[in-house]
């Protein structure tokens, strides 16, 4: 068999759609997805064998070899032959930090099948089920590698009774996993079990993996690999087993070819009509339909500049063919299409659908981005991501001379992560960096000063969120020039209809229809659904409660600027609103055009929206993280003083083996020095890992000087304003 491959070989296999196989790699931090992942490189010459498990090629950025952590995802295509039959597989290894979440949800869109690795000795831990769920939602099905089988041999030395035991057990928990969050249609269909190989177990560090089908092929039993790591045959046993066969052999055997995966995947995640030629196109993946494309993630190349990779769903794309960016209502030219080999480009001039192509020259798109040769086709459903940035830092640099720079920096930053936010604050002048946890900033920072701009961080910070706890009666605010009255109320948002504003289902982009179906569906009457004037992203809705007034139509837009800028900047301590619905009654206009523009409604809209909430009654709300401790028996109780020293509480603790598992949640402004009182409590022998949860109320006896602290690092006067001072009387 050829182990290198040149670039024409591939291109002739990818014609024949059966041939293809699109898998991307996720699990749980340190499982060994990477480890795995250069076992199958090295399969197809791409790394020396002998350095296959320790080059952790997938990590090709020097953070992430730092760290021994992944951090981006990596693509790369390998090509496997079975049974004479050649197949080209692409494959995407992902992060299992949950920080890094947002990135795998990306890579999903773009893939048919998912390979969850798994620890043999610690089984299915927090983030895998997350993974997993999130794999089931796109519909890309999964099947399970069990990695550090060898772990159960060297270090609990199980017989090959007990080995197996502990194996089923891991598979009949992955497959409760599925029963809980796949669709109905798919959950005995996608199970995983061992007799029809969708489950295979190895070690990535080791190179071997074995499972149903190549044991009866080759006459390999547990006992047999038992013994070579009694006797030290290991090598022996990874010539007669090798990882890549196995799991490329499961992954072309259970996951479907990309035309067989379209047909139930592309009505989740495309919201069109599937009747039209583009829908028809689409379900097909035909590759002389129109040009439709999804980019899952933007990589910046030092010489050629951003690159677009993503998953083309129908058509074909060309060298120098011009695209339409639908989201970003632009047109983009295409200088050259390539696909990964690892972190080499190759460049092939053209693919086909149901292919992952990286495409150079298009500088305007972005992640999460539809393109297409047709304008005006429905865009690809948003991607639905698990947590919000809740973490952020202050940065400046060092030397002001470098300020251009590190904006450039910032820049390129925000175009290859969307999760990162960069945001200056007006009042100190500050650039403010929010991301999803610790880890996610302070990789960031590193980015920074890899680029040789030298910044100044200050401590981590936590973003907080304000929301109005009731209702309140209708409160009037006048212009500054004293001749418009704006009368407005406020109440709490229904929960059900601000998520749907937050995923994006609900937003004044969507067609009207469907939106007002969900409305419906959520409990409103039609005569309120018709009087929304403005949707906020934040979760937040304004509504025109007024009868029979004058020139409200005209002023709408002045109205809603003052509306916006509330809910960037609540009354509390200016941290962003969520969950109010506001109601506009009443409105007397001056009958002259040049005394009700913008500049004078909209101070008094923002007065109105002010007063309203500070009458109602509002919340600080802050980030809850959900935390997992795995821990030896004897020390639960240390574990459960640390949690609720730092206003946490257990919710649950479960037995596994010879440790416990804990899960509480733990308010993530109290988890800076989690690290160091665990270590303390434990002696060093609990690992943890947090997760976001939900936005909870900060107690009351902690509100008052927690909006003191917020307003004095934001340059605030530390008393929050009073609800008079926005009232105004007639």
């Amino acid at each position: 068999m050829v182990k290198f491959k040149s670039t024409s070989e591939v291109m002739k296999i990818i014609k024949n759609k059966d041939q293809i196989r699109n898998f991307g790699v996720i699990a749980h931090v340190d499982h060994g997805k990477t480890t795995m992942s250069d076992s199958l490189l090295a399969y197809s010459g791409i790394i020396a064998p002998s350095a296959a498990g320790k080059a952790l090629a997938m990590d090709f950025d020097k953070e992430e070899q730092q760290r021994g952590i992944t951090i981006y995802q990596a693509n790369v295509t390998l090509l496997f032959s079975q049974k004479g039959t050649e197949y080209v597989i692409n494959m995407i290894d992902t992060p299992g930090h949950v920080d890094f979440s947002g990135r795998v949800i990306r890579s999903l869109r773009a893939i048919d099948g998912a390979v969850v690795v798994c620890d043999a000795v610690e089984g299915i831990m927090t983030q895998t089920e997350t993974v997993t769920r999130m794999a089931l939602e796109e519909r890309v099905k999964p099947v399970l590698f069990i990695n550090k089988v060898d772990r159960l041999i060297k270090e609990l030395r199980l017989t090959p009774e007990k080995m197996q035991a502990q194996l089923a057990e891991v598979v009949s928990n992955f497959n409760q996993l599925i029963d809980t969050y796949a669709e109905p249609e798919y959950k005995e269909k996608w199970k995983v079990s061992i007799q029809d190989a969708s489950v295979t177990f190895g070690s990535a560090k080791d190179r071997w993996a074995i499972n149903i089908d190549l044991m009866k092929e080759r006459g390999i039993t547990f006992k047999d690999v038992i013994d070579a790591y009694e006797n030290e045959k290991v090598d022996d046993l990874v010539e007669k087993a090798p990882l890549a066969d196995a799991v490329l052999g499961m992954v072309v055997k259970h996951h479907p070819a990309p035309h067989e995966a379209v047909t139930y995947r592309i009505p989740q995640i495309w919201k069109g009509d599937l009747e039209s030629d583009v829908g028809k196109a689409l379900l097909a993946c035909d590759d002389t339909g129109p040009t439709i494309m999804m980019i899952v993630n933007m990589v910046l190349d030092p010489a050629a500049g951003p690159v677009a990779i993503g998953r083309l769903f129908s058509g074909t794309i060309k060298d120098g063919q011009t695209i339409n960016i639908i989201d970003a209502k632009r047109e983009g030219r295409v200088q050259s299409v390539n696909f990964f080999m690892g972190n080499q480009r190759e460049q092939v001039g053209e693919l086909g659908a149901g292919n992952i192509p990286a495409l150079l020259g298009l500088t305007e798109a972005r992640a999460g981005n539809t393109l297409s040769s047709v304008k005006d086709i429905p865009m690809f459903e948003g991607v639905k991501y698990v947590s919000e940035p809740v973490v952020q830092v202050a940065i400046e640099p060092k030397h002001p001379k470098d300020l251009p720079k590190l904006v450039e920096v910032l820049k390129q930053l925000t175009i290859e992560d969307p999760n990162l936010i960069v945001k200056i604050d007006e009042e100190s002048g500050e650039t403010i960096v929010a991301g999803m946890g610790v880890l996610h900033l302070d990789v960031a920072t590193h980015r920074i000063q890899d680029a040789k701009v030298e910044i100044v961080t200050s401590e981590p910070l936590i973003n907080y969120r304000e929301t109005v706890k009731s209702a309140c009666e209708p409160i009037m605010a006048k212009s500054p020039n004293r001749h418009n009255k704006i009368f407005m109320k406020v109440e709490p948002l229904e929960p059900e209809i601000a998520n749907m504003l937050r995923t994006g289902e609900i937003s004044d982009m969507k067609d009207k229809k469907i939106v007002s179906d969900l409305l419906k569906g959520a409990g409103w009457d039609t005569d309120t659904i018709k009087r929304v004037m403005r949707f906020d992203s934040r979760g937040n809705v304004l509504i025109n409660g007024t009868k029979g007034v004058q020139f409200v139509q005209e002023s709408t837009d002045s109205i809603n600027s003052g509306f916006d800028e509330v809910m960037k900047e609540g009354p509390l301590c200016k941290e962003q609103m969520r969950d109010c619905k506001f109601i506009f009654t009443h409105f007397v206009p001056h009958e002259d055009t040049a005394h009700r523009g913008l500049s004078q409604l909209g101070p008094a809209s923002r007065r109105a929206c002010m007063g309203a909430l500070l009458t109602a009654g509002t919340a600080v709300l802050e980030p809850t993280l959900a935390i997992e401790v795995r821990v030896p028996t004897d020390l639960v109780g240390n574990v459960a003083t640390v949690l609720s020293g730092k206003r946490g509480k257990v919710l649950d603790m479960a037995q596994k083996g010879a440790s416990s598992i804990v899960t509480g949640e733990i308010p993530a402004s109290e988890t800076f020095t989690l690290s160091e009182e665990m270590r303390g409590q434990t002696a060093g022998r609990a690992t943890w890992n947090t997760s976001f949860k939900a936005w909870t109320e900060v107690p009351k006896s902690m509100l008052t000087a927690a909006v003191a602290d917020i307003r004095k690092r934001k340059g605030l006067a530390p008393d929050p304003p009073r609800a008079e001072e926005f009232i105004d009387k007639e």
